[in-house]
């Protein structure tokens, strides 16, 4: 026998009630805890892990040209730090010549411990002329200001150098930066497509 809406179990009376609203509802909130994860994640991966950046300027060619597109890495600087001839994005916050809080991109030419020098239109690097592969062959290196052309770099201090020495603002005129102020490795370059890879 076929019931309605209404049912007797156990002698009383039970209604079934649509649930169309519920089972909807409980969807949207499903939804919206997997978005919330992905935002979450993509947080932590941009604070934490990486981020891509844009250049801006033409302080670091031939190597990096104005509006290419970067993606950069965070965490190597927790394990070892950067490295001699590493592309890095710095915070300019506190530095000499900077306002605001800006992001730069330059070359590692110093790590800490290192005596750097700069004369005879080169750098010196422990009383020995740096070998620049990257470096168009007509660049010179001038120094700018006496303070940072001739230094040892402290144990947390970083030497950094625009590959475009004529037009970059760089530790020649900031002085070293401090490790702290790095922000990450630049990894790979992805746009424009005719560039892609690392630089």
């Amino acid at each position: 026998m076929k019931h309605s809406a209404e049912e007797s179990v156990n002698g009383t009376a039970v209604y079934e009630k649509p649930r169309p609203q519920r089972d909807f509802l409980h969807e949207v909130l499903d939804w919206l805890r997997y978005i919330l994860l992905a935002v979450v994640i993509g947080l932590l991966l941009v604070v934490f892990v990486a981020q891509r950046n844009a250049v801006i300027g033409q302080s670091m060619a031939p190597a990096l040209h104005h509006q290419d597109q970067l993606l950069v890495e965070k965490v190597s600087k927790w394990f070892g730090g950067a490295g001699h001839g590493d592309i890095i994005t710095v915070s300019t916050e506190g530095l000499q010549g900077h306002e605001g809080t800006t992001n730069i991109i330059k070359r590692v030419i110093g790590v800490p411990g290192d005596t750097i020098e700069i004369r005879d239109q080169a750098v010196y690097l422990n009383g020995e002329r740096l070998a620049e592969s990257y470096l168009s062959a007509d660049v010179d290196t001038d120094p700018r200001r006496d303070e940072y052309s001739s230094l040892v770099l402290a144990k947390d201090e970083y030497y950094v150098l625009g590959d475009n020495r004529a037009i970059s603002q760089d530790s020649r005129t900031f002085g070293p930066i401090h490790a702290d102020q790095i922000i990450g490795e630049v990894l790979f370059r992805f746009y424009p497509l005719d560039s892609i890879g690392r630089p």
